[in-house]
């Protein structure tokens, strides 16, 4: 199969549904899922508004999940696939500064690890990574934009 660009911003949860039908139009079917997106934001809980927490929930938890949900009905119709979610030391220990972080990133080994065991019967292997650190980029933000203090 030749490549195929698809563009997803894994936190935009109402275009999750279409762009997993467009890959399976597209392909037929996805034998690996791997669920590699993450954004993070350090600072104190008390200076972290409820929005950001939202966001960094959508983006880690609510992201991986939607797009997991909409390609599983075709891995359980075949009886196979894999899915892999690339997630964080801090979905098992939390640190000082990373509460949003952290709380998304428990939510989601509690998912993927209900969802392994439920997919044992259907042949679905379902694994979670735990690296301890992943270097990313940063950008410094403005003064009062909360949105470019973000880790992508």
């Amino acid at each position: 199969y030749a490549p195929k660009l698809i563009l997803l911003d894994i936190s935009d949860i109402n275009c999750i549904q279409d762009v997993a039908k467009e890959i399976l139009h597209c392909y037929g079917c996805v034998d690996i899922l791997i669920n590699n997106a993450s954004m993070k934001v350090k600072g104190a809980v008390q200076s972290i508004s409820l929005e950001l927490d939202k966001k960094i929930m959508d983006a880690n938890y609510f992201g991986p999940i939607t797009l997991t949900k909409a390609i599983l009905p075709n891995m359980i119709s075949r009886r196979t696939g894999q899915i892999v979610l690339v997630n964080s030391i801090q979905g098992k220990i939390g640190i000082p500064f990373r509460a949003a972080y952290a709380a998304s990133k428990h939510a989601a080994v509690g998912f993927f690890d209900c969802l392994r065991a439920e997919m044992e019967e259907f042949d679905i292997s379902v694994s979670t990574v735990n690296p301890t650190f992943i270097c990313s980029y940063h950008r410094q933000p403005a003064p009062g934009n909360w949105e470019a203090s973000i880790w992508k």
